[in-house]
């Protein structure tokens, strides 16, 4: 799919990616699971640069869940090895496409160096506006929603003065609007802890292509789809046709 077939007037403002798939995609090329996340750069570009050239204005990678800890740790030290190399290698990417970088999640947990480079280049694109790109990094749902009510209780704050809009405004993702469309490689039908509570609202499109292989045209694809559907929020079809 191209471009060109996609109504511009109706792209989704804030697409939501689970990149399913890396370590499969390895072993399918009979290598460990680390040469699957490597070669997951190519996408990563790809899907951004088509995101930029639609008009999305914010674009969430599930980059690194709290649970991915748990990996063996030869893994996980490889994994922010990646992170290290990607941010060094992409930070001209982001700025060439004039996309800015946020992160949600712990980060408290990265290492040193990991953090330090994030910071770097998240202040180097601060003034960025073609789009947001926000990964979630040491993130996982539970634990946002567990550290928002640990904050709320802290403040001792009267239970009848919260509301839905309090909570969220203690939420990681509290600067940014919920995802309008939820895409996850990979062939898996979950959406393992990301965005639970930002997510009431999402339109979700599965795909069986695994995350390595994924292109600006997937990315188109799911868009399309994403058109296709009628969104009501909780309105009859007949309301939402009415415009009511």
């Amino acid at each position: 799919m191209t471009i060109d077939q996609i109504d511009k007037t109706r792209v989704p403002r804030h697409v939501a990616i689970i990149m399913d798939g890396n370590g499969r995609w390895a072993m399918k090329q009979q290598h460990e699971r680390l040469f699957g996340h490597q070669n997951a750069f190519t996408a990563v570009r790809q899907t951004v640069e088509g995101g930029v050239k639609l008009g999305v204005k914010y674009m969430t990678l599930y980059t690194f869940s709290t649970e991915n800890w748990n990996r063996p740790q030869a893994e996980v030290d490889g994994l922010m090895e990646l992170l290290i190399k990607a941010v060094r290698e992409e930070t001209k990417t982001l700025m060439d496409n004039n996309v800015r970088l946020a992160m949600i999640g712990d980060m408290q947990r990265l290492p040193e160096k990991s953090r330090i480079m994030l910071e770097q280049c998240i202040n180097e694109t601060a003034d960025n506006t073609a789009m947001t790109l926000i990964l979630a990094l040491s993130y996982s749902s539970r634990w946002e929603i567990a550290q928002a009510l640990k904050t709320l209780c802290s403040e001792h704050r009267d239970p009848a003065t919260i509301d839905e809009e309090t909570l969220r405004s203690y939420l990681t993702t509290k600067d940014y609007p919920d995802p309008d469309l939820l895409i996850r490689t990979g062939g898996e039908l979950r959406v393992s802890n990301f965005l639970l509570w930002q997510m009431a609202y999402t339109e979700f499109y599965f795909s069986e292509i695994l995350w390595p292989d994924f292109r600006e045209e997937n990315l188109y694809e799911a868009v399309a789809e994403y058109q296709s559907r009628q969104r009501r929020f909780g309105k009859t079809e007949a309301q939402v046709e009415a415009g009511k």
